[in-house]
């Protein structure tokens, strides 16, 4: 299939990304009067409308005179659908380029997975989403897009979403804090429910923190010194893992939020005890959590996820020196939807 490129829209010259009091602005340049501003808020938001056309409480020669004026949506290029029931979609955005989120049922709620970037800059060793290479920047509005779009496939509404598809939010923090703020204060969607993960980028944590979100910051650690971590992520040569964790406790002061770190366990490389009792040590008086994951598989390399009883006794070193820790394992395997599977691999 041959994908049309046209030119892409920038976020003044598409709706969707608006706050109430913008969106009242705009019609009023339009020659309509103040109130169709709540009105066109509500059908974006709440309606997920694709199309001025679709707004019906408009009047008919306004909206079909306005019929191409750009909302923001992308489409649906590409679903799969897991046996777990978590669907992955490939997304065409307005030129044509193509990324991935996630939604993610549970008994309780729905979670979306949300690219912030077209591929990834840092080439982390053990994630598919870098080796494809990074394109651009994801606008704030083709995050928030990924949102509406899943929640109108799922039919239910989103409950938590997690910046932790393809890019690195932080490399795009100009277009994911909009997002964020849209997000919650637009979409509904609670800030304690909103999730931003980052690998670390100098300087940028303290940017975000600045903002004062009550959102959940994410930092993916991935290995307890800095020579094994400048092995799994290259970007970590320039920025040392006690650097990064320096700005996390600052981070933690000025917000007064706990930083959540994620760490990836790879079979015989950074799961060890000694892994273990380092991280322990690296984390000792820090508010925090730390979410393991084994390892999701990937063609390119040839990592190999833990045996059980090494994820239980890296557990226990963690819990045996007060450190609030998980194990998470991804949903969506079979549909290659899990983390670090990401990489819009089926586009054609």
């Amino acid at each position: 299939m041959t994908l049309q490129t046209v030119t892409p829209s920038t976020n003044s010259e598409v709706l969707l990304g608006k706050s109430l009091e913008e969106l009242t602005e705009w019609v009023q340049q339009q020659g309509q009067p103040p109130y169709r501003g709540k009105q066109l808020y509500q059908w974006l938001y709440q309606k997920a409308s694709r199309s001025l056309l679709d707004i019906s409480v408009f009047p008919k020669q306004w909206r079909e005179s306005m019929a191409d004026y750009p909302i923001g949506r992308s489409t649906i290029h590409y679903r799969s659908v897991a046996p777990d029931e978590t669907r992955k979609y490939l997304l065409r955005l307005a030129d044509g380029l193509i990324i991935e989120a996630v939604g993610i049922p549970t008994a309780k709620r729905l979670t979306v997975c949300v690219s912030s970037q077209v591929g990834c800059p840092m080439d982390c060793d053990f994630c598919a989403t870098g080796k494809g290479g990074f394109t651009r920047n994801l606008k704030s509005h083709e995050i928030i897009d990924q949102v509406l779009t899943v929640q109108e496939d799922f039919g239910q509404r989103v409950s938590n979403v997690v910046f932790m598809g393809m890019g690195e939010p932080m490399a795009n923090i100009e277009n994911v804090v909009p997002a964020v703020k849209s997000l919650n204060q637009d979409v509904g969607i609670g800030a304690r429910s909103l999730t931003v993960s980052t690998v670390g980028i100098p300087g940028k944590i303290q940017q975000l923190a600045q903002h004062k979100l009550q959102i959940v910051l994410a930092v993916s650690l991935h290995a307890s010194n800095q020579d094994l971590r400048r092995q799994l992520i290259p970007s970590a040569k320039k920025y040392t893992i006690d650097n990064l964790l320096d700005e996390c406790r600052d981070y933690v002061q000025v917000t007064g939020r706990r930083v959540t770190f994620e760490y990836v366990l790879l079979s015989g490389v950074n799961d060890l005890p000694e892994n273990a009792r380092e991280l322990a040590e690296k984390l000792k008086g820090f508010q925090t959590h730390v979410n393991l994951i084994p390892y999701n598989p990937i063609s390119e390399v040839d990592y190999q996820r833990p045996k059980q009883y090494r994820i239980k006794e890296f557990v226990n070193i963690l819990e045996s020196s007060n450190i609030a820790v998980s194990v998470r394992y991804s949903r969506g395997l079979e549909a290659d939807a899990a983390c670090g599977q990401l990489r819009a691999s089926k586009v054609g």
